[in-house]
């Protein structure tokens, strides 16, 4: 929520002097990019757990209640795989640019403060995968 309000108040300021004061701030679109990505992949785990992710149920409700739960459980595997993908990419990246020191072009802020919270909602998503997995729920 914070990135959020943070977010809406950086391009609304970057709006404003861009078209109002007619001197761009060079800042807000790296900073937008950059608090773009934590704040997408901090939802997953949010909607995952909510069961949020829009789907198409038009052939399942058709299907025989165990195959309709078989294709969740293939769906919401499907989902677990992809998050241990991004799990490991962003923890490695979060540890490479630790020991780096690399920092962002234009603001000079340290590339894994962004990395990290990316890494910590990737393992949290595949955490509630894979418990929803194993007590026998899919992805309705």
């Amino acid at each position: 929520m914070a990135i959020v309000l943070v977010q809406a108040f950086w391009v609304t300021y970057g709006v404003f002097v861009r078209y109002a004061l007619g001197t761009p701030d060079g800042t807000v679109t790296e900073a937008t990019a950059l608090l773009l990505v934590p704040l997408a992949f901090l939802g997953l785990p949010y909607a995952l757990r909510e069961n949020a992710f829009p789907r198409v149920t038009l052939l399942t409700d058709r299907l025989p209640r165990g195959v309709a739960v078989a294709i969740g459980k293939l769906n919401l595997l499907t989902m677990i795989l992809l998050g241990l993908f991004f799990a490991a990419v962003t923890l490695n990246a979060t540890l490479t640019s630790f020991r780096s020191g690399a920092s962002s072009s234009v603001l000079e802020w340290p590339e894994y403060v962004f990395w990290a919270p990316v890494a910590i909602a990737s393992c949290t998503f595949v955490c509630f995968g894979v418990y929803r997995l194993v007590a026998g729920e899919s992805a309705r």
